[in-house]
């Protein structure tokens, strides 16, 4: 019984080492992303589980000792996002200040980007009112949006509009609540919008309907307490291009900003170089109706980094350099457009995440990010 433990020991120290090299390398398989999301933005839990594991194994004899070094070598990998986050740290409230200015005052409490306490904590959920409304009925599709405000709000509002992923044909606006309550907190509204999905809505459908949900709060601003005047939009994956399609169009001056997290900033890119775990061809064609060559002007059109210019408003990506779903050249290419307009932005690069980093908000990306998006939604919504 005891050798069968020592290899159970074993074989689990094995199998937490080979998971935790998923903040080293991007992984090849769906089921590896997920485990890399656990590993990246959980990984000081992961890393007690595998302290544990190598004090219960040390004193196993020989394979006792051999599953405790690997134990402690997958405890260190765990905790490098930490370490590493801890770093970039240094670094971030500068750039903020360098990108979009000093002279906001961000509303969050945390005075530092990133904290090793902060992975531990948790932010309540019952001081934010959620309310579900229908913004829109197109055809027989009834669209729907969730308003988050803070039950100690008074007076006016800026609105935050977030826009959920899903590869265009999928995901709903129940998509990671947290970050919705965290900035409702801070005294924004926040309504996060279903829109309506391809194959039999392709592009441009879903930026339409961002329009159409804008509108819907315009026409009840007085009801709700918004300051429409001053407009953030927050887009994840297949959300962050549409949120990006929305925000460059120039239809809407009262947007101030946007923010990208990990999304596909040129369509033909995307479709030469697919993702590495899902069929993200078959998003793309389903979304624009066929192949580049098939739809070349439905390709342009929909790839926000080819609509930057002088008036294109300031930008925040945030991607991780491991994102196998959608590759981080995406953001580096839009971030190089956007210096060539002169455009505000910030490229909010993390080393050892993946798609959907910010699935848990006190992880080292959620921390890091949510203090970009606190600065930057204090500098763009601050100005008359």
């Amino acid at each position: 019984m005891r050798r069968l433990t020592s290899y159970f020991l074993a074989a689990a120290a094995a199998v937490l080492f080979l998971c935790s090299l998923l903040v080293l390398v991007s992984a090849p398989t769906e089921w590896l992303w997920i485990v890399a999301i656990v590993i990246g933005e959980w990984g000081h839990l992961v890393a007690i589980a595998c302290l544990v594991l190598a004090l219960l194994s040390f004193r196993r004899g020989g394979l006792g000792r051999i599953t405790a070094l690997l134990a402690l070598l997958a405890a260190a990998l765990s905790f490098l996002p930490a370490v590493r986050a801890a770093m970039i740290a240094r670094s971030l409230p500068l750039l903020c200040t360098s990108a979009f200015g000093a002279e906001a005052t961000p509303r969050a409490r945390e005075a530092d980007p990133f904290s090793v306490a902060g992975l531990l904590r948790r932010e309540p959920a019952s001081d934010v009112d959620i309310s579900e409304h229908v913004y829109a009925n197109v055809g027989r599709k009834r669209l729907e949006l969730d308003l988050y405000r803070a039950k100690s709000a008074v007076g006016l509002q800026p609105l935050i509009v977030v826009v959920h992923g899903g590869s265009w044909n999928g995901g709903s606006k129940e998509q990671l609540r947290a970050m919705n309550r965290h900035l409702a907190r801070l005294q924004y509204t926040v309504a996060a919008i279903n829109y309506r999905h391809a194959p039999k809505q392709p592009f441009p459908a879903p930026v339409d309907d961002v329009f159409r949900a804008i509108d819907f709060l315009k026409a009840h601003a007085a009801e709700f307490q918004l300051d429409l005047t001053r407009i953030v939009l927050i887009g994840r994956s297949a959300g962050g291009q549409i949120a990006l399609s929305a925000a460059y169009a120039g239809r809407e001056p009262s947007i101030r900003g946007v923010v990208s997290f990990y999304a596909p900033t040129d369509l033909v890119l995307g479709y030469n170089k697919p993702s590495a775990v899902l069929d993200s061809n078959k998003a793309l064609e389903d979304y624009l109706g066929g192949s580049p060559a098939q739809n070349p002007e439905g390709y342009a059109a929909a790839s926000p980094a080819n609509h930057v210019g002088a008036s294109t408003p300031p930008t925040l990506l945030i991607h991780g350099a491991l994102d196998p779903i959608v590759w981080p050249l995406h953001s580096q290419l839009l971030t190089e457009r956007l210096e060539q307009s002169g455009a505000k932005h910030l490229y909010l690069r993390l080393p050892w995440a993946t798609h959907g980093c910010d699935a848990n908000l006190s992880g080292p990306s959620g921390q890091l990010s949510m203090y970009a998006i606190d600065r930057f939604l204090a500098a763009v919504l601050s100005a008359p």
